[in-house]
């Protein structure tokens, strides 16, 4: 059963969000040709397949949610990994950031002149009647900078549609069965795959790119397998999926912070972004120092009741 319910949970998770995504993503990104607010908004639903496929798969196989990895326990004995979880990916994110403009410091621009010109852009295509000269939109992008301190507020309910489900309902399961490694790997390779659909209409790595659409699967893959380490390592920590929505809030908030300083936009292979292997080199470390750590306290090794054994 227990085997039965990773499957179905997977099948359920793809399905409904790709069904969501090839219905209604496709055919708006066709007509637009571009990720217009209409096309965000449909992407953004598709979050919520991942919650849905724990609850479907939890009520059809009569699991219950006695166990369902949100209520935190012992807040006061494990609140720094809270803390962790909310302000470590900003750290993570400009420190990737920060080196890869030492490495390229030609594409550093502290005037911020590509990020107002596409504010720009982006302002005059909805129509806002937001002013459009530099300071305006200079003050704007500052700040917005600002505001990314509470973007895992502000993203808590869409990424608590997707960490119930990967962290809060995969990641346990497949500890029953898998040592922790296999388990880390494979729940970032099923998460990275899942993006697929939208990966091909350019989320995160852009079109036209050399081996396109498979080298941007891939390398969502590999994203996705390293912040799946340090999402499941909160998770872990806290028994609760709270940690790690507040972790995805803050990815998702500040992904784009290092292209504000960026004289070209960057390169999202590469930075200042986190997806890239130099804005994402920062990741990868804490990624490797959170499995060890989890290996060594045993979790490689996990209890395997009855149940998870039929």
């Amino acid at each position: 059963m227990g085997r039965r319910r990773i499957i179905l949970y997977v099948a359920l998770a793809c399905g409904l969000a790709w069904g969501l995504w090839f219905a209604v993503v496709y055919p708006l990104y066709g007509q637009a040709g571009s990720f217009t607010v209409s096309v965000q908004l449909a992407v953004a639903a598709g979050m919520f397949a991942p919650a849905l496929a724990a609850a479907t798969t939890r009520l059809v196989t009569r699991e219950g949610f006695a166990d369902a990895w949100v209520v935190p326990t012992g807040f006061r004995a494990k609140w720094r990994t809270y803390v962790l979880a909310w302000f470590g990916p900003l750290a993570l994110t400009v420190a990737g950031a920060a080196l890869y403009y030492l490495l390229n410091p030609s594409d550093f621009d502290p005037s911020m002149s590509y990020a107002i010109d596409v504010a720009r852009q982006a302002a005059q295509a909805s129509g806002s009647t937001v002013p459009v000269d530099d300071a305006s939109l200079r003050m704007s992008l500052v700040g917005s900078l600002a505001m990314v301190l509470v973007a895992p507020a502000i993203n808590a309910v869409t990424c608590f549609g997707e960490e119930w489900g990967w962290r809060g309902y995969l990641l346990p399961h497949l500890l029953e069965h898998l040592p922790m490694g296999q388990t880390l790997l494979v729940s970032g390779l099923v998460w990275g795959l899942w993006h697929a659909p939208i990966t091909v209409l350019g989320h995160n790595y852009g079109v036209g790119y050399a081996g396109y659409p498979f080298t941007g699967i891939a390398a969502m893959c590999l994203f996705c397998t390293v912040l799946g380490v340090f999402m499941g390592y909160v998770t872990l920590r806290t028994g609760s999926c709270l940690p790690a929505v507040f972790a995805h809030g803050m990815v998702n908030g500040c992904a784009q912070l290092g292209i504000t300083f960026s004289a070209t936009g960057g390169n999202p292979f590469v930075g200042p972004m986190p997806t890239g292997i130099v804005g994402g080199a920062f990741f990868v470390v804490a990624a490797l120092v959170m499995a060890c750590d989890l290996v060594r306290n045993g979790w490689d090794a996990p209890a395997r009741s009855e149940e998870a054994m039929k």
